[in-house]
Formats: structure tokens, C-alpha cells, sequence
């Protein structure tokens, strides 16, 4: 039997909740082969730049603000912006005066497998 399709959160409700730094939810469905994630940064707070995860990611800005650096251009976050971010690009992302709250959606990693050297 197929999956059905399900309710499995309330963007508003989790956005005007959101208080804490980090993750404020996650899908957690199985089976499922992507992830998704709801990111809160409170006002000033950011995410170091680094090099992104071998796999493409797409934010959406839900609330207040901020920017996104990467190499060669600084991108101005508002609410309804789309940024997509190509697998292994580098970026930094800077909540601005009223914080930051993204939806983030990616294709789910593969469990790290344990191997024994040869």
C-alpha cells in the first residue's frame, strides 16, 4: 500500500513560536527521502560561513531577515524569498535586527555506513 498524503505541521503557528536558536521543527514522516527543517536565528545571530553538504538545498524565508554570503556575492533575505543552494557552494547566513526563520528542504542523506579498514 502507498503512503497517503498527511498534515504533518502548522508553518504559522510554528514561526510565531519560534524563540529558541537552531531547528525549532523537522519532518519526521517515514518513510521519507527528504528532509526538511524550520531554522530560527534570533536578531544578530548567524550561521558561520562553510561549505555546504554534497546535495542541493532550498530555503524559503518565512520571517524577519537577514543575508546570505557566499563567495563573490551577498544575498538580501526577506520574507517569501527562495534561495536555492547548490550542493558544496559556500555560505554564510546573518540574521538581521528582527532574526531570521527559514524553511530548508533537501534530499535526505544517507545513513553514514561503518566500514573496517582493509
Amino acid at each position: 500500500m502507498t503512503d497517503q498524503p498527511r498534515l504533518i505541521g502548522d508553518a504559522t503557528a510554528i514561526v510565531a513560536n519560534a524563540d529558541t536558536a537552531g531547528a525549532v521543527w523537522r519532518v519526521t514522516a517515514e518513510p521519507r527521502h527528504l528532509d526538511a527543517n524550520i531554522i530560527h536565528l534570533p536578531a544578530g545571530d548567524r550561521i558561520a560561513a562553510h561549505q555546504g553538504p554534497d546535495l542541493d538545498v532550498l530555503i524559503h524565508v518565512l520571517a524577519g531577515g537577514g543575508h546570505l554570503d557566499s563567495d563573490d556575492q551577498t544575498l538580501e533575505l526577506a520574507p517569501g524569498a527562495l534561495v536555492w543552494l547548490p550542493r558544496g557552494s559556500q555560505r554564510a547566513v546573518v540574521a538581521g535586527p528582527d532574526g531570521l526563520t527559514y524553511f530548508s528542504v533537501h534530499p535526505k542523506r544517507p545513513p553514514l555506513g561503518i566500514t573496517r579498514p582493509s
